[in-house]
């Protein structure tokens, strides 16, 4: 079985934690933040984004980058446009950490560097910076799930009015 975390390092944009927030509600993964961040948990651009959701979530905060690794073991992933592994080409399996940096400086190079076969990108065109950080982290996560048969979440819907048969 896999757990899935996903975590933000300084998130410095409310309204992106907020969206992926609501994306871990729905999933069932755990949100690990990290400070500093750029924003208070009571900032209302947060909580519109992850509207009623935030009832749902399982929330852990961190002083640092060195106190979520003293507090957390399992399989890491650095998410990076600088990485030379595909996301797609990762096995996720166990207790996943999807790990993500700062929308404006993304992870710290040193992270980097001492995590290297653990790093991996979202493919993209070169000649753009980046993916927004939350649908990033949508992406990442149900790759993730994916690989995994999408674990106790729901993959049938039905119709409100009307049946499919």
């Amino acid at each position: 079985m896999t757990e899935l975390n996903i975590v933000l390092v300084e998130p410095q944009i409310p309204q992106n934690t907020g969206n992926i927030a609501r994306t871990c509600a729905v999933t069932g993964a755990r949100l690990h933040l990290v400070k500093p961040m750029g924003f208070t948990v009571t900032d209302k651009h947060l909580k519109r984004a992850g509207l009623d959701y935030w009832d749902k979530l399982d929330i852990t905060y961190y002083d640092g980058l060195d106190d979520f690794f003293a507090r957390n073991a399992g399989e890491y992933y650095m998410f990076t446009t600088k990485a030379k592994h595909r996301h797609s080409d990762m096995e996720y399996k166990g207790k996943v950490y999807l790990i993500f940096g700062r929308e404006d400086k993304g992870l710290p190079e040193e992270l980097l560097v001492s995590h290297e076969k653990c790093c991996c990108r979202i493919p993209m065109r070169n000649t753009l910076r980046s993916l927004n950080l939350s649908n990033a982290v949508a992406i990442a996560a149900y790759e993730a799930l994916r690989q995994n048969d999408y674990p106790e979440l729901e993959t049938e819907g039905q119709l409100h009015r009307l049946s499919w048969e």
